[in-house]
C-alpha cells in the first residue's frame, strides 16, 4: 500500500502541487494546515507558477497493488 500526501497551494500564477510520499501516520487536518502555512511563510519552494501565496487544499492518496499469479 503506497500513500501520498498531496498539498495544493495558490501560486502567483496558478495552482502549485507538492507531493509527499509515505507521510507520517496519523496526520490531523490541523497539523497539515499548519505545516502548509509555514511553507508559504518561509517561501521555501519555487515553481513554474511562482512563489506560494496561499493554502488551497490537501488530500491523501492511497494506492493498493495486488500481484496476480499467472497459471
Amino acid at each position: 500500500m503506497a500513500k501520498t500526501l498531496e498539498l495544493h497551494f495558490d501560486g502567483e500564477r496558478g495552482l502549485v502541487k507538492v507531493a509527499i510520499r509515505n507521510p507520517k501516520d496519523p496526520l490531523s487536518p490541523a497539523e497539515i494546515k499548519a505545516a502548509m502555512e509555514k511553507m508559504v511563510q518561509a517561501n521555501i519552494f519555487t515553481s513554474a507558477n511562482g512563489d506560494l501565496v496561499g493554502v488551497k487544499s490537501a488530500r491523501l492518496v492511497d494506492r493498493n497493488t495486488q500481484d496476480i499469479e499467472l497459471l
